[in-house]
Parts: C-alpha cells; sequence; structure tokens
C-alpha cells in the first residue's frame, strides 16, 4: 500500500455558461481533471483544490443549509467551523437544530422568505463557504439561486456533508510547501 494518497478532481466550466445549475447531475461531463498527491488525505485534497483553482476560505461566515437526513453528520462540520474561527449563518430548520445542540449562529431567510435573504449576503461578499444539501426537485430548485451567486462570486460550495468535511480537513494543509516528485513516489513502491 502506498504510503501516500492521490485525489483527483473534475473542472467543470460552470461560470462559461449563463443561467446553468452548477449541482452535478448525471449528464454533467468535465472540461477537464487535476490531481493532488500528498502524505495525507488532506494534503492531497489541498493539492487537488488548489490545482483546479478552488479557493479554500480562510475565515469568515459559513452558511449552513442541509437537509434533515443531513443535520446530525453536520454537527461536526459546524463545530469545526466555529474552532477554526468562522461564524455560521443558516436558514430556519438547520439554524434551530444547531442552537440545540450549543452551537451559535445567525438565522437568515430562505430567498422566498423575504429579504434580506442568503442571496443577499453572497452578494455582498459575506460568505465565505456553503454547505447546502438538498433533497427534492423543489428544494433544488429552490436553492439555485444561491448556487448560481456562489459561483459568480467564487464562492466555495459543498452538496454533501462528506465534501465539507474533507475540505475543512485540507485546511490545516494549506500552507504546506511540500514537493512531491510522482518518480520519487514511485520508487516507495518497489
Amino acid at each position: 500500500m502506498p504510503a501516500y494518497y492521490s485525489v483527483k478532481e473534475a473542472v467543470f466550466p460552470f461560470l462559461k455558461f449563463q443561467n446553468v445549475d452548477p449541482i452535478l447531475g448525471p449528464e454533467m461531463r468535465s472540461t477537464g481533471e487535476v490531481m493532488g498527491v500528498g502524505r495525507s488525505f488532506g494534503a492531497a485534497f489541498a493539492r487537488a483544490h488548489e490545482a483546479a483553482g478552488i479557493v479554500v476560505p480562510s475565515g469568515g461566515k459559513a452558511f449552513l443549509s442541509v437537509r434533515d437526513a443531513d443535520k446530525e453528520r453536520l454537527l461536526d462540520v459546524a463545530r469545526d467551523l466555529v474552532r477554526r474561527g468562522f461564524g455560521v449563518v443558516a436558514t430556519g430548520g438547520t439554524h434551530a437544530f444547531l442552537e440545540t445542540h450549543d452551537i451559535v449562529c445567525e438565522r437568515i431567510n430562505k430567498v422566498l422568505e423575504g429579504r434580506p435573504h442568503i442571496v443577499d449576503l453572497i452578494k455582498n461578499g459575506e460568505i465565505g463557504f456553503i454547505v447546502n444539501t438538498t433533497e427534492g426537485k423543489q428544494a433544488i430548485a429552490d436553492s439555485f439561486s444561491i448556487r448560481r451567486e456562489a459561483l459568480q462570486q467564487r464562492v466555495t460550495y459543498s452538496t454533501t456533508v462528506s465534501g465539507a468535511k474533507a475540505l475543512l480537513h485540507s485546511m490545516d494543509f494549506l500552507d504546506s510547501t511540500e514537493v512531491n516528485s510522482l518518480q520519487e513516489l514511485h520508487k516507495e513502491l518497489a
């Protein structure tokens, strides 16, 4: 077994296509892919994101809004964000859930609930990271404006809790200057 990790990241040209929903579906095709290599999963994940041009936030406010099935798994993400100095903003259901688990967060309206709403915060540059999981056609349609504005403002966005956990883990390796030569890594396999 290798003593290193390799992470492949797909690259999608969503910014080139106006009004296209950046949520991935089975019909999506990437325009390329990159690979990150590191001595840990977090280091490899960080390098893959760097190569793909994905900006990993270093602070600010994180917006959390997840479907009910993901709420328990979101607790670790929310706690890690707070530990790293992020402020947490959430919509009604997620806000109530987090507060019952002693995670301080600010409540923000969904777009359909009126202003000020989450898209306003994204447009104003107040959000640095988004974790938003949806389920069902209506929820996906309702969150389209969040995904689109996040794309326009280049806000890092995760549509899965596991993806958010991986991104947070990779933050520990953002300042790493370790370079891994594939030739040297392959020699280790012999």
